[in-house]
Parts: C-alpha cells; structure tokens; sequence
C-alpha cells in the first residue's frame, strides 16, 4: 500500500526555523522499508542531473548541554536539474541515526539541504557512446530517475538500458511505476519526445522473490542472459558507456565485468567509459 501526500496550498510552506532548510512537499511510502519524498528547491541551486546533496535532520538534544547537531547524509537527486521541486528516495533504516528519524516527515515540515551538488554520476564523465547502461539496485536507482527524466540523455545515446535489481518485487514499485509515467506523462513526452523514450529498455531483476527475471544483475551479465534478452551483441568500448549506483558488493564486482568488456573508469576530470558512485551505498 502506498500512501501520498501532496501540497495543495501554500499554507503547508513554514518560515524557515533551520540552517538551510527546505519545506517537505510531498511523501510517499512504497514498502516497509522504501519511501520517496519532494523538498522546495533553494532558488540558487543549481546542479547536473546524477549529482548529490548532503540532506538531514536536527539530532536529538545532547543529554548535559541540550545542543542539538545536524545529522547528514549524501542523497542523490531524484529528480532531474530543470524540475522546480528535489525528490529523494530512501530506505528506512529503523535505528539509522538519520532514517530512523527521516522516515516520519510529512508534508510541511522541514529538513535541511546543503546546496553543494557532486557527484561523478554525470554526462560529463563519460566520453561519447550509442549506448548507455544504468546498473543499480535498491535506492541506487535514484541518481538514473534524475538521469532518465534528462533530454540530454537521449541526445548523447541512442538506446537507454536502465537495470534494477532487488529482494522483493514490491521494491522494484518505485522504478516500474516511474518508467511507466515516463512514457505517458505529456509533459515527458513534449521535452524528451516519444521517439527518444523509446529508446528506453527497462530491465528489473529480483534474487529472493518470485518474479519474471530473477538473479544478480552481475550474473546475468556474466553469463549471458542480459544480452539475450535484450538482443544484444555484448559490451564494448567503442559503443557501450555505463554509470553504477548501488551496494559495494555491485560496485565492486561491476568494475570487473565491465573492465573484462574492455571498458575504463572515467572521472569529471577525466571522461572514460564507465563511472561508479562511491559516496554511498544502498
């Protein structure tokens, strides 16, 4: 069951009371354990779709001195850089010392957002290719709903191969139903145009639940059966580019395959084939 919150009126938006607060404008639980929620956007943010903010809650009172820190972790950007709100998706960790606590937000409250974007999830790291390939699993899938809602994407890539791998298939909800949007939403279909969604090739994977793919997106890559399925010739380093986001254990045996495939790691400094985000797991 998921639940929406939406903003209907200005009246939910509050005087700012933190240091570099944003007003919670929407909140969605997807599962147990996932939730996705919409910030308002400080008017001089400015970032690359892929990129991340540091984003956080006040902590609890010191016990002696009653000072409260801020408790901050790196989120990537949901949403993409031209959208006028930031979306983020998290899990909730239930003794986390952030989600525990970030998992309760509703519609009109605050967090704090520090407007310092990064990241290596970028375009820009990457050199020119026809294809490009979004590996992630969990709440990695974050920084790719920023990259898929991005014109630039279809303007560097011919074809669009979006990998989601997780335990259960209720956690691929938040993907399934974006790409689903994505393809019908008018508004998608004025900016990026339906020639280049379709371009799109959505490929979600459980390990543990029963469903239609099932494995580790690394397996699957290792014998075979991506390229089957998606009637393609392997990976190359003439054609195939590729950006990782996920758990260590992704990101580490990733660069292997893709490195068995011919492909280097690339950097904003450095453009090459292929880039992981290392500021985080999940």
């Amino acid at each position: 069951m998921t639940e929406a919150l939406p903003v209907n009126d200005t009246s939910a938006v509050k005087v700012p009371t933190l240091p570099d607060a944003q007003t919670v404008t929407a909140v969605k639980h997807w599962t147990d354990h996932l939730f996705s929620f919409r910030v308002t956007r400080p008017a001089s943010l400015r970032f690359r779709s892929g990129e991340f903010v540091m984003i956080g809650l006040m902590g609890d009172p010191h016990p002696e001195t009653g000072k409260q820190k801020p408790l901050l972790r790196a989120y990537s950007i949901a949403s993409p850089a031209w959208d006028e709100e930031l979306e983020f998706y998290s899990i909730k960790v239930q003794d986390g010392p952030l989600t525990s606590k970030l998992q309760h937000i509703k519609v009109g409250d605050e967090l704090i957002l520090r407007p310092k974007p990064v990241g290596t999830l970028v375009h820009d790291a990457l050199l020119p290719g026809k294809r490009i390939w979004f590996f992630s699993t969990g709440t990695g899938f974050a920084p790719f709903a920023s990259l898929l809602r991005e014109p630039q994407t279809y303007e560097d890539y011919d074809e669009v191969i979006i990998t989601h791998t997780c335990r259960d298939v209720a956690e691929l909800e938040y993907s399934r139903q974006l790409i689903e949007n994505l393809k019908s939403d008018e508004l998608m279909q004025e900016l990026i145009g339906p020639e280049n969604l379709a371009k799109i090739r959505y490929y979600p994977t459980t390990t543990r639940e029963d469903s239609p793919k099932m494995g580790r997106i690394t397996t699957l890559l290792q014998d075979g059966t991506v390229f089957k399925d998606l009637g393609i010739d392997g990976m190359s380093a003439d054609t195939d580019r590729a950006m990782v986001c996920g758990s260590m254990g992704l990101n580490t045996d990733i660069k292997v395959i893709l490195e068995g495939f011919g492909l280097e790691e690339g950097a904003n400094s450095d453009p090459k084939h292929y880039v992981v985000e290392k500021a985080f797991v999940g």
